[in-house]
């Protein structure tokens, strides 16, 4: 009778199977990373997005006369004078007690975890990082960071 054959596998085995799983392994990690990448730049062009339709929505709403009086500042161009505006609301003119309400509340940035937002009046440069402090007339992220298509993100 012969020996008995052993069960299992060989160390040669072993080696073979865990360097197939790092080479795969290896090309996952950095699809992923690319993905998470993505689905931030997403949230953050959604986020601005929404920012700016409300920014719009109150300039509209000066525009046609439904605010004014004390809440539209005097060289704000109809834009409000910061973000917590868009959340708190304004008085709408001819009623009492009703206000006109924008956001919800301030979005956080997806880049930087922070609901700090760099803001640009009416009356600044397209590329100003310093803010002027009359009203807000567009955002963009504080984030020193680049998109997977090479822009800066505050140019967003």
């Amino acid at each position: 009778m012969g020996a008995r054959a052993a069960g299992g596998f060989t160390y040669l085995e072993m080696i073979a199977t865990a360097t197939i799983l790092m080479i795969l392994g290896s090309g996952v990690l950095p699809l992923a990373r690319v993905t998470y990448k993505r689905q931030q730049e997403i949230e953050l062009r959604r986020t601005l997005r929404e920012i700016r339709i409300a920014i719009d929505k109150y300039k509209q709403e000066v525009d046609a006369g439904q605010i004014g009086g004390t809440d539209v500042r005097l060289g704000s161009e109809g834009y409000p004078p910061d973000l917590e505006t868009l959340v708190k609301g304004v008085n709408r003119v001819g009623t009492t007690g009703k206000k006109l309400k924008f956001l919800r509340r301030i979005p956080i940035d997806p880049m930087t975890r922070s609901s700090e937002w760099g803001m640009r009046c009416y009356q600044d440069e397209p590329d100003n990082t310093s803010w002027c402090g009359q009203n807000v007339w567009d955002v963009y992220t504080k984030s020193e960071g680049k998109g997977l298509d090479g822009t800066s993100y505050k140019e967003w």
